[in-house]
């Protein structure tokens, strides 16, 4: 199938064509399912990110215990030295301090973006989806007339 509205018969195409095409879509379709979920992975980590300030750090946390990470499976015990202020991550590697109104501001951000983002490779996605079950199906009657042509053969000999 070509790109940016490009129209073509796929009927015109042979069978070895169709299922390269077939095969080149297959591909299309599972990396950019895979991106929708890696881009909805991120989206919750975000959520998550909002709830943990909401619930750990805005509330009053110098009365609740605290683990901190040492490790993946390394935890600490520890106390919040300041309630009003958190480290961002903002992305490969680098933190900003932020405060907490400042920080729910850009994660509620991030994870709006992420939803436009989302939705637009969702489109993508099934428009792919869409491709792939028009070129299967020229796939599926090509085969089938081709067996058919065969039987006729054979019936005429």
């Amino acid at each position: 199938m070509a790109d940016k509205g490009q129209q073509f018969d796929l009927g015109s195409l042979s069978s070895q064509q169709l299922s390269q095409v077939k095969k080149q879509l297959d591909t299309e379709v599972e990396t950019l399912s895979n991106s929708y979920q890696n881009l909805r992975i991120a989206q919750q980590k975000f959520r998550e990110c909002v709830v943990s300030i909401k619930q750990g750090v805005a509330e009053s946390v110098q009365t609740k215990p605290l683990l901190v990470p040492l490790t993946s499976s390394l935890y600490v015990p520890g106390k919040l030295a300041d309630s009003e202020h958190v480290l961002v991550d903002v992305g490969t590697g680098f933190y900003a301090e932020k405060t907490t109104d400042d920080a729910l501001k850009f994660y509620s951000a991030k994870i709006e973006e992420l939803g436009k983002n989302i939705k637009d490779l969702e489109n993508i996605v099934n428009g792919k989806a869409n491709n792939l079950r028009v070129v299967e199906e020229v796939l599926r009657q090509k085969v089938m007339a081709g067996q058919q042509g065969g039987q006729a053969a054979v019936g005429a000999s």
